[in-house]
């Protein structure tokens, strides 16, 4: 399996820090907002680079974090009169739902950063006793030029870096020794949330949340650290450079980003009009046909979002779907028989598409080649497949459509038709569980219509229903 490590700019073979495990991070979105297409792009990539790994066999410790404190957060919540821990928790449980739409599974471990806090206040007093990190009034900022190899993931001019940030310095930014070093801790304002440290009271830097929780939860050294490639510089090198200097080992040996999403070839911006949550995305289409579509594109390859390609997407998942669903049919009336000669050498060929799907994702996740290989199993089966089938021929045909559709995290086996009276039952036990603030039992009604293709939309006016 060869992946693209953005530190060599080369592929190369995946070779992981312990045989047959992968540790894997992958830095999660700030909540503060429902969750927009372009957070939802890495979410889906690397949730099926997750699922290939353990398809292959891996025991994979997944790691993706929240930002729960930020200033988009503090900014939310003094807008609204309410606690930012209030906007947070809000935001992660709807995160969380739009995740589960997207049948992005959980990871192993989706810490806090609030709740890391005291491990960032170590990390950051091992930097300033390693001389790495320096206090200036209660802010305490890291000392990129004793980091010799800073800027290695980017593959950024420093020289060319620092002339232009010295251009750019803001109102009591000059009390840093270089342009370049960045903060780790920083003191509070009015009204923000704070905690205690030996420098001020305040709040830790972003970069920092990243490499404390990583080395909590999978170690100093990990095998593969994922994000999208704006997380490239400053936010990733920075992780670099505290986990290194911190650690004294290799953080990661594999750094993977995916590309930017462009809304009809424009950049997605709010000022433009083309901002989009995954949300909205629901009210017209089924999430898989989202996931369907940022698998249509190699992770790294930018990807342009439009109506048009969305609808493209619809119809070929729907191909899919359909497929597998004309194959149940014909095994509900197909014979147990003998596969026939022609069958045999059907197998056969269905087992090269299958190594084929391999071999497109094991060249650094090639989803692209790897739906490809599925639409030539679908054609085999539209065009072999018959009432006069042996069943177990049948079968075999639609158990690897299943697997490896499941493999890129796609939905291609219908739902039983659920009753309306049923839903509306179900719903009625929803509301009586939220009511008793059983919220995770509520959230089980909700999974279980979704899994039989009923989607669920809280309103104002009540819960809202639609088959997918």
């Amino acid at each position: 399996m060869k992946l693209y490590n953005t530190m060599t700019k080369r592929k190369e073979e995946f070779v992981p820090v312990e045989p047959g495990k992968v540790k894997m991070y992958v830095c999660g979105p700030t909540v503060y907002n429902f969750i927009h297409i372009g957070n939802a792009r890495p979410m889906i990539v690397f949730d099926t680079v997750r699922r290939y790994m353990e398809h292959k066999g891996y025991e994979v410790n997944y790691v993706s974090n929240f930002t729960d404190v930020d200033d988009k957060i503090i900014a939310k919540a003094i807008e609204e009169g309410v606690s930012a821990e209030e906007i947070s928790t809000r935001y992660i449980k709807e995160c969380k739902q739009d995740m589960a739409d997207m049948n992005v599974k959980p990871a192993t471990t989706h810490p806090l950063a609030t709740q890391e806090i005291n491990g960032m206040i170590e990390m950051i007093s091992d930097l300033i006793e390693k001389g790495y990190a320096y206090d200036v009034n209660g802010t305490v900022y890291f000392r990129t030029k004793k980091f010799e190899q800073y800027g290695k993931l980017s593959h950024k001019n420093l020289d060319d870096l620092r002339s232009g940030n010295r251009s750019l310095l803001v109102s009591g930014e000059d009390q840093k020794e270089d342009p370049l070093d960045f903060v780790l801790w920083k003191p509070k304002k009015e009204g923000e949330p704070f905690w205690g440290s030996p420098w001020s009271e305040g709040r830790p830097g972003w970069h920092i949340e990243c490499s404390v929780m990583a080395k909590k939860y999978l170690g100093e050294e990990i095998d593969i650290h994922a994000g999208g490639e704006d997380l490239i510089f400053p936010h990733h090198e920075n992780e670099i450079a505290q986990s290194e200097c911190c650690n004294g080992k290799t953080f990661a040996k594999y750094w993977l980003h995916n590309g930017f999403l462009n809304i009809d070839n424009r950049k997605m911006s709010k000022s433009l009009g083309n901002f989009f949550t995954v949300r909205e995305i629901k009210e017209k289409y089924d999430l898989q046909v989202l996931r369907f579509f940022m698998l249509s594109a190699h992770y790294r390859s930018p990807l342009n979002f439009s109506a048009e390609l969305m609808e493209s997407s619809k119809n070929a998942l729907e191909r899919i779907v359909n497929g597998v669903d004309h194959l149940k049919r014909l095994m509900d009336v197909a014979q147990e028989k003998e596969l026939t000669q022609e069958e045999t050498k059907n197998v056969e060929e269905l087992k090269a598409l299958a190594a084929k799907f391999d071999e497109a994702m094991d060249d650094d996740f090639n989803t692209a080649d790897a739906v490809s290989a599925i639409f030539e199993i679908v054609k085999l089966a539209n065009t072999t497949a018959s009432a006069d089938s042996a069943k177990a021929y049948l079968a075999q045909l639609k158990d690897k459509i299943v697997e490896l559709s499941d493999i890129l995290g796609l939905i291609v086996e219908k739902a039983e038709e659920i009753l309306d009276e049923e839903i509306e039952q179900m719903i009625a036990k929803r509301q009586e569980a939220r009511k008793a603030r059983d919220f995770k039992k509520a959230d089980e009604i909700r999974n279980e219509l979704l899994e039989k293709g009923i989607i669920l939309e809280d309103t104002r006016e009540g819960v809202k229903w639609k088959r997918a």
